[in-house]
């Protein structure tokens, strides 16, 4: 593995580490905490705040990017918001978790494989093949399911899929990391002001309501999303995408450890089975005539 690729997935693992924070972080909030208005003021102070440190690093100047693939980044970075934050209230922070991000790289294949046709690689393949087995034995392990809230995670997961491809083309294209993610959640900000407005105050007007939403818009969102950037830039989006599996993992072990979810052998067997396709995916690879795109 080259320094560039080690550097491009440790970068990703530490972003989905602090993705994984989502969830618990929201639940620990305050009872009235409305799942659109969580979202909606998650994407609105990070868009803000992307923005600003792109602009001052000076992404923008001279820059060229297409309008088409940034919109459609922003929509699925709102896709994402609604969906996940939806489906975790509804669901559980499990269950809404794992299903969002293990449906993620396949949407992620999917969309990237109908702009390329290119198909991905044997070990793309084998090792989500593998990790979504293990989000299929979280998801299982987690007892009764809201469907309406798997609907709502099966939505953010298409979304995340949209934004990791569109962050991926910015890149290379010549966008630097940064600011594909200032673009993409900049314009995201913008369309969710609406459902801020329309859903307000919906528990942010108080002190612990905007703790939350200052945290989740300032670590698992600009901090993690700068980091999310890095590794698109060394590494093609759909192994971005498996390799941010470790955020059902991380998602579930702060449920048991923090919010007293029961661990259960589902909850071992599946975390056991998403790491062992994350290492599969990490595994040094081969020489071959046709590289990924890096």
């Amino acid at each position: 593995m080259t320094a560039v690729r080690t550097r491009g997935v440790l970068a990703v693992l530490a972003a989905a580490v602090l993705f994984g924070t989502t969830g618990t972080a929201q639940e620990l909030g305050p009872g009235g905490l409305d799942p659109l208005a969580v979202g909606a003021v998650r994407v609105v102070l990070a868009g803000v705040v992307l923005v600003a440190v792109a602009w001052l690093l000076g992404a923008y100047r001279d820059a060229r990017f297409s309008w088409p693939v940034v919109v459609a980044g922003a929509v699925g970075v709102v896709a994402y918001q609604l969906g996940f934050f939806t489906g975790v209230r509804l669901s559980g922070v499990a269950v809404g978790t794992v299903v969002a991000l293990g449906s993620g790289p396949v949407w992620a294949g999917v969309v990237e494989w109908l702009l390329t046709r290119r198909t991905p690689s044997p070990r793309w393949l084998g090792a989500t093949a593998l990790a979504i087995v293990g989000v299929a034995v979280l998801t299982g392990g987690g007892g009764g399911v809201s469907w309406l809230g798997v609907a709502a995670s099966l939505l953010a997961g298409l979304g995340y899929g949209v934004y990791t491809v569109a962050g991926s083309r910015l890149i290379a294209h010549g966008q630097r990391s940064y600011g594909a993610m200032g673009l993409m959640f900049g314009v995201g900000a913008v369309l969710l002001v609406p459902v801020l407005v329309w859903r307000w105050p919906g528990g942010l007007d108080s002190a612990s309501g905007m703790t939350i939403a200052l945290y989740l818009a300032l670590v698992p969102t600009v901090v993690a999303y700068l980091l999310f950037g890095a590794g698109l830039k060394a590494l093609p989006a759909a192994t971005v995408a498996t390799l941010t599996l470790t955020e059902p993992v991380v998602a579930t072990a702060l449920g048991v450890l923090v919010l007293g979810e029961e661990i259960t052998t589902a909850t071992v067997v599946g975390g056991v089975l998403v790491l062992g396709g994350l290492s599969l995916l990490a595994l040094p690879s081969r020489p071959q005539l046709v590289l990924d795109r890096q």
